[in-house]
């Protein structure tokens, strides 16, 4: 009996912290609810500010850059405009990218007629790995402007 409650509380004490850890994770990122939020917002400045501005900012201000939620734009023939996480890509064609899966998600990305969601498969800025994600894409006229989530 007391075996028993010895592998109890040890059972507790080893699984506690894993929850913890999954807890503090899940906390890390970006919610879809708030990468939509975050895309509108994007919208929101670059009919305010204009498109230099705005991508200026997509690119620094943290006001567009929260945990692993950042901002992207790209014109309607896929070259990359802003990209908050990886000023490498900015002036990359990157229209024919494909993901892991062979998804041709840009191409989804510039079809996007006003606002929708497209799921894909990208590599975390944090974590280095290749993720699911899902990205809401707001169409502005001459550019997409997205923000996705990791799953």
């Amino acid at each position: 009996m007391a075996f028993n409650r010895l592998a109890g509380s040890l059972a507790a004490f080893v699984v506690a912290p894993m929850l913890w850890a999954s807890a503090a994770t899940a906390q890390d990122r970006g919610t879809p609810d708030e990468a939509q939020a975050m895309a509108e917002a994007a919208a929101d400045f670059y009919h305010a500010e204009g498109a230099d501005a705005a991508f200026d900012a997509y690119n620094a201000s943290p006001d567009f850059h929260d945990r692993d939620l950042y901002v992207f734009a790209l014109d309607m023939d896929g070259v990359m405009v802003a990209h908050g996480a990886n000023e490498n890509l900015v002036g990359r064609d990157i229209i024919a990218l494909r993901d892991p899966a062979g998804r041709e998600f840009v191409r989804e990305f510039v079809a996007i007629e006003e606002t929708g969601w497209v799921d894909y498969q990208w590599q975390h800025p944090e974590s280095g790995n290749v993720e699911d994600k899902t990205t809401y894409i707001i169409n502005v006229g001459d550019y997409v402007i997205g923000v996705g989530a990791y799953q």
